[in-house]
């Protein structure tokens, strides 16, 4: 007899507290030899049901496959939203997801919505059990504590309302970690360096920023010694200053992500590598100093908090590239 396999689906975006219920229950349902399997759309519907209202990303699929295997999913498939897959009526969708994986069991939150205009819900998923073999496992929504003790249903949508205003402490405690933004480091205005706080600038895609600010937080990359390719690749990690916004002090620019790594001295010339950096909490509000000492001043005041705010953590001390790299 085959294991069973239960499927899960939906955005995902970010892989909060709430997809990890759903993941954990699936697991539930299927036991240790059973399959999970999540099935992410990817690119959100909406790029295809209404282009401009598109939400700002939390993640990437990248992320939102290593994130969900790590919390209990053997496998992560792509939904393409195309047209034909969004008109489908809701029993054509269940069909087709049944026909595609076999799942013997859904694991989907109570607001669960699918098929064309979003007529299917979780009363749909349990009337058509008979039709296709399925059991529904409806999953009830993650509430957690804010740090004002407010009580809040975990959300993506809120992940982001609480970002965009710079509460990157209670976004970690919907996510169940830091937020954390990827990419790849690219030429700035390498301004940086000349006073003596070199930085790395992100390219964050598509990906949320944070509201404009300074946060304490910590970068992480992977760089292989180039003196031997045969090295295996070895993780670094810094304590990072990271600021984003316009650079208000030396005019108008476009919004940014850089960081500034404490501890860390290499390759700054060197473009084009991931690098991810998390966000711990919030330091000030970015803010324009009427000359260049000022701002100078208040870059050694940010790298002392980024310190001294990691240090309960056990996050301070660096975790430094190979000596060659």
């Amino acid at each position: 007899m085959s294991p069973s396999t239960a499927i899960t689906i939906g955005n995902f975006d970010g892989v909060h507290l709430g997809h990890a219920a759903l993941v954990r229950s699936a697991r539930e349902a299927v036991g240790a030899s059973g399959r999970v399997l999540a099935i992410a759309f990817d690119p959100h519907p909406m790029t295809v049901l209404r282009p401009g209202t598109v939400p700002a990303l939390l993640s990437t699929f990248e992320q939102r496959t290593s994130w969900l295997k790590a919390i209990g999913a053997d496998e992560v498939q792509p939904l393409i939203p195309t047209d034909e897959l969004l008109g489908q009526s809701p029993r054509e969708f269940v069909r087709s997801m049944m026909e595609r994986f076999g799942a013997q069991f859904v694991v989907e939150g109570e607001d669960f919505r699918f098929g064309h205009r979003r007529a299917g819900s979780v009363a749909t998923l349990r009337e058509l059990e008979g039709q296709f073999g399925h059991r529904t496992i409806i999953v009830p929504p993650v509430e957690v504590a804010l740090a004002d003790q407010s009580i809040v249903r975990v959300s993506s949508s809120l992940i982001r309302w609480l970002l965009e205003r710079g509460r990157v402490r209670d976004a970690a405690l919907l996510l169940g970690r830091p937020f954390e933004l990827r990419g790849k480091v690219v030429q700035g205005d390498q301004r940086g360096r000349t006073i003596g706080f070199p930085t790395v600038n992100l390219a964050h895609s598509d990906l949320l920023l944070p509201a404009d600010g300074i946060y304490c937080g910590r970068a992480y990359f992977t760089r292989r010694d180039h003196a031997a390719l045969s090295t295996p690749n070895v993780e670094c990690s810094f304590p990072a200053a990271i600021s984003v916004g316009t650079k208000p002090t030396f005019g108008t620019h476009p919004r940014t992500c850089e960081a500034h790594l404490i501890g860390f001295e290499g390759f700054a010339d060197e473009y084009g590598w991931p690098i991810r950096l998390q966000f711990h909490d919030w330091l000030r509000d970015q803010l324009k100093y009427p000359g260049t000492e000022p701002l100078i001043a208040q870059l050694h005041r940010d790298v002392a908090a980024t310190k001294h705010r990691m240090e309960p953590h056990g996050l301070s001390p660096a975790i430094p590239c190979p000596a060659s790299a």
